[in-house]
């Protein structure tokens, strides 16, 4: 029979990326195991497009809420489920084992733990701190770069393609609107880039503001795209300009270069993971990063 391992990793894209390497460092030396994935499918469905995952499970079923309650219960057919794996690698925050321990009574599984977030007080990268507990499984040597590489190759990049993403999940990491629709005045008169302007519900109608002042000819726009089709539409870019966040993580995973804002956030913890990715900072906040330096780096990196 096929041996099983079960990765579990909640949170959000950036957290999901950069947990990438677990997924590629467990296929590269397991090649005949069946690996799973227990998250959040929004995400997940990156690991199985890439190929880094066989199947995904929703972790916020409501079929397993009783793992998380000291003394819980839970059906059969859970017992069953966690019961197939041999190795489960988990990443839950999970501070009083409760989960940890509801697991045991239904899983002889080897129970690896790591950390749910990584520790910024360490100058040690995310990626290189999610890996350390496959130590556990004699892996030492794995690629600390995340990478989305589909099967079918995607689609190919279109020369002059910006892609955009001027929001995060936090506004403090976000450089001004002002300063945005100012660089897009810039790139519509000073170039001839087309543009993919990608959002969500975090950025509301900044996308569509923004849009309105660029050639509609030239502008793409990208809204709440599911995670997989968005990489698809990302591929076709050139190059990427974005902040601190999720996206800019799928970017690098992509192996888009780019321009960064970068805010407060530790540069050595979460520093997206390729080398064609430039992080532009000023010493006065992100706020203060004029549009001239903006400018000027993506015209020396061709994106414009």
């Amino acid at each position: 029979m096929r041996r099983k391992i079960l990765v579990i990793r909640g949170g959000a894209v950036g957290d999901f990326i950069l947990t990438l390497p677990v997924l590629a460092a467990l296929r590269r030396h397991f090649p005949e195991h069946r690996i799973e994935v227990l998250g959040y499918p929004a995400v997940t469905s990156l690991a199985l497009a890439a190929g880094l995952a066989d199947a995904a499970s929703a972790v916020e079923s409501p079929r397993l809420a009783g793992l998380f309650a000291p003394d819980g219960s839970w059906a059969a057919d859970v017992t069953a489920w966690f019961g197939g794996f041999d190795w489960i690698v988990s990443y839950l925050h999970d501070p009083q084992d409760v989960f940890r321990r509801n697991v045991a009574r239904c899983s002889s599984a080897r129970f690896v733990a790591g950390p749910h977030r990584p520790d910024e007080t360490q100058a040690v990268h995310a990626t290189l701190q999610l890996l350390a507990p496959l130590r556990q499984l004699d892996i030492h040597d794995a690629d600390p770069r995340p990478r989305l590489v589909f099967p079918d190759g995607g689609a190919s990049s279109a020369s002059g393609r910006l892609a955009i993403h001027p929001g995060s999940g936090s506004p403090g990491k976000n450089w001004p609107e002002a300063r945005w629709r100012e660089l897009m005045g810039r790139l519509a008169t000073g170039s001839t880039c087309e543009v993919l302007l990608i959002g969500g519900e975090a950025e509301g109608d900044r996308c569509a503001r923004l849009a309105a002042g660029f050639p509609a000819e030239r502008v793409r726009m990208a809204r709440s795209l599911p995670l997989v089709e968005l990489a698809r539409e990302m591929q076709t870019c050139s190059a990427f300009i974005g902040h601190d966040s999720g996206i800019t993580h799928l970017a690098a995973a992509l192996d888009l270069p780019g321009l960064v804002l970068w805010g407060e956030t530790e540069l050595a913890v979460w520093r997206p993971q390729c080398g064609g990715m430039k992080i532009l900072r000023d010493a006065a906040g992100l706020s203060n990063i004029a549009v001239d330096a903006v400018f000027r780096d993506l015209e020396s990196g061709a994106a414009a």
